[in-house]
């Protein structure tokens, strides 16, 4: 008896090992697949998490070299963004609106060659932003519908990285005859404005970047769960893959398909939902063409040297390709033009007047000389001689004759000649 008990209690006693080691792996189970679901919501920033394991083609990379080094041009740069019109809240009795801005502390322009430098990005409610590379003249938004719209604007390195400065940004809402709930975002609301990746590529690593309004730091707000600064994170999908940032950064990806692309970007709060303002969930459709090989391409491929890209960075930039040029070309020439120019005398005016009474003498001679030849030629044409060659010997002895006659006897007398 005694021993059929001892079994039953040494039984009981592996049923219960047995049972916490099933408890302990089912548990390691559940917090496996917590920490999946985790993970999946970390973003690339984060250095505490690994990149989320469900994402299968789109990573993180480091930011283009060239594009690292070009930045150290701007790191001083605090632009200010200004919209001078229209005034916010106005009401306008127009469908075409005409806006003013006004920039400091950027010089935004566009090279002739490479077709990019400093900008501004300009964006008209929901719609995809313009590039803006001069405000010398108003920008006319024309046949607006009726109701209200919201202006956003700021300044973009060459790159279209937006500068994240305080006054870099600036906002107006108007209203085109009467306001309306559309295009009317909170301003006591954050905010989020898509700005890359838009349009089309020519090679990868493609740049996503935005701009956030009214958002807190996220250091800041999930300090203190009880404070009223609500925690927020950018959901991005690309392509249906999905990831969180927690940094207010632009990040480099790569991993997209060949021809058209997707990507959404959505505001929301530490329980996944989307704050609910104006514009905090946008998506946009890109395309990438390995075939097209823009000055972008060549900057994050490095297929294009530092010295010739800092002409997007620089106003009429001068590379030091142009500057040899200049010594080979231009340089020896004017070397030459002075050595010649310094072995020419210097003459003066008294040095110059004798020459110049030579030449004068030099041309009265030979008129002279052909007056004189003239004359001789006229004599003879007057005479009219036709005496014989015997004639004239006879004239010649008679006057012999009549010479020594006369030394002879002295006496005068005319010979007629």
């Amino acid at each position: 008896m005694i021993r059929l008990v001892k079994f039953i209690f040494d039984k009981s006693l592996m049923f219960k090992k047995i049972f916490s080691w099933l408890t302990i792996i089912i548990f390691s189970c559940i917090l496996a697949a917590c920490n999946d679901t985790i993970d999946s919501v970390q973003a690339f920033n984060t250095d505490s998490k690994p990149p989320i394991p469900n994402v299968e083609n789109i990573a993180e990379v480091a930011p283009p070299a060239l594009i690292q080094q070009l930045n150290q041009n701007f790191v001083q740069s605090q632009p200010q963004v200004k919209i001078l019109t229209p005034n916010n809240g106005e009401v306008l009795n127009t469908k075409d609106v005409s806006v003013t801005l006004d920039v400091k502390g950027l010089d935004i322009f566009k090279d002739e060659e490479l077709q990019m430098g400093p900008h501004l990005h300009f964006f008209v409610d929901d719609q995809p932003y313009q590039a803006i590379y001069s405000i010398e003249k108003p920008i006319i938004l024309s046949d607006l519908t009726p109701g209200t719209h919201t202006i956003r604007v700021f300044a973009s390195r060459p790159w279209h990285e937006s500068f994240k400065n305080e006054g870099a940004y600036a906002e107006t809402t108007f209203h085109v005859f009467t306001p309306t709930e559309d295009n009317n975002p909170s301003d006591t609301l954050p905010l989020l404005t898509y700005s890359r990746p838009q349009g089309v590529y020519g090679a990868q690593p493609i740049m996503l970047d935005f701009y956030l309004t009214n958002a807190p730091l996220h250091v800041v707000a999930k300090e203190n769960p009880d404070d009223e600064i609500s925690d927020w994170r950018i959901r991005v999908t690309v392509n249906g893959e999905s990831f969180l940032l927690d940094t207010w950064q632009p990040i480099y990806l790569t991993g997209f398909n060949k021809g058209q692309n997707w990507v959404k970007l959505e505001f929301i709060d530490e329980n996944g939902n989307v704050i609910k303002n104006a514009f905090n969930s946008t998506v946009r459709a890109i395309e990438y063409d390995p075939n097209i090989k823009d000055t972008l391409a060549k900057l994050v491929t490095g297929k294009i040297s530092l010295n010739k890209a800092k002409a997007i960075t620089i106003r009429n930039y001068v590379t030091a390709e142009e500057e040899v040029i200049t010594q080979e070309e231009i340089t020896p020439e004017e070397e030459v033009n002075e050595n010649v120019e310094e072995s020419l005398p210097t003459l003066n005016k008294e040095e110059e007047n004798p020459i110049i009474e030579e030449e004068e003498k030099a041309k009265n001679i030979e008129e002279k000389t052909a007056n004189v030849e003239t004359k001789k030629v006229e004599i003879k044409q007057e005479l009219n001689i036709d005496k014989t060659d015997e004639e004239i010997t006879a004239v010649e002895s008679l006057e012999k004759d009549n010479s020594s006659e006369s030394t002879e006897k002295k006496s005068n007398i005319e010979v007629i000649q």
